[in-house]
């Protein structure tokens, strides 16, 4: 059996593997599982590593070719497509898609008309509010960008079989649900160590 830890690409070990940054199963437990089972979870875990790298030098491309911050990016492709499902952006829908404030979608907005990438444009229907439009030029360029990526990606997944979609789909699920188990570890520390552990 291979009792060596796992190696990135470069020959050192991973810091994602539990034999590297927890020998002594403090936190991870593997009970059950050999050393290629070990082996099997940390390529896993490397994948998703490298998968979050590609990730932000893709999004940081994407910001670099359009001189647009993130925000600014995420902004334009809701606008984007609430357009094509025939919905109208207004201010107060990009702000709670982004969780920002009021005063900071504002601000954004100024920027991005100023640069010329959005119309404010009277609402239809409501007079308090407003219609936002990106410019055909910046639709061009997010869509050579930004499209191009997500059609790359979306061919990734539609090589799967429809099995092996609802594995990686119920797998990356249960990922994102550790986020709510991690705040609710950090929440109950936090009231122990107030309670003085009582």
């Amino acid at each position: 059996m291979n009792q060596e830890p796992a190696t990135r690409d470069t020959g050192e070990p991973s810091m994602v593997d539990p034999r590297v940054m927890d020998p002594e199963q403090e936190i991870v437990r593997r009970a059950g599982l050999d050393d290629s089972d070990v082996d099997e979870v940390v390529r896993v875990l490397e994948g998703l590593r490298r998968w979050r790298e590609t990730e932000r030098r893709m999004s940081e491309a994407s910001s670099r070719y359009m001189k647009l911050g993130e925000t600014d990016m995420r902004a334009l492709r809701f606008i984007i497509a609430m357009r094509n499902n025939r919905v109208i952006a207004t201010p107060g829908a990009v702000a709670a898609h982004l969780g920002i404030s009021s005063a900071s979608t504002t601000k954004m907005l100024d920027r991005l008309a100023a640069g010329g990438h959005v119309r404010r444009l009277p609402h239809p229907t409501d007079r308090r509010s407003l219609a936002l439009e990106v410019t055909e030029e910046t639709r061009r360029s997010a869509r050579e960008t930004v499209g191009r990526t997500h059609a790359r990606r979306f061919d990734v997944a539609a090589r799967l079989s429809s099995r092996e979609r609802a594995i990686v789909a119920g797998f990356l699920e249960d990922l994102a649900a550790t986020e709510h188990a991690e705040a609710e570890h950090v929440e109950t520390e936090h009231v122990e160590t107030e309670s003085g552990g009582e």
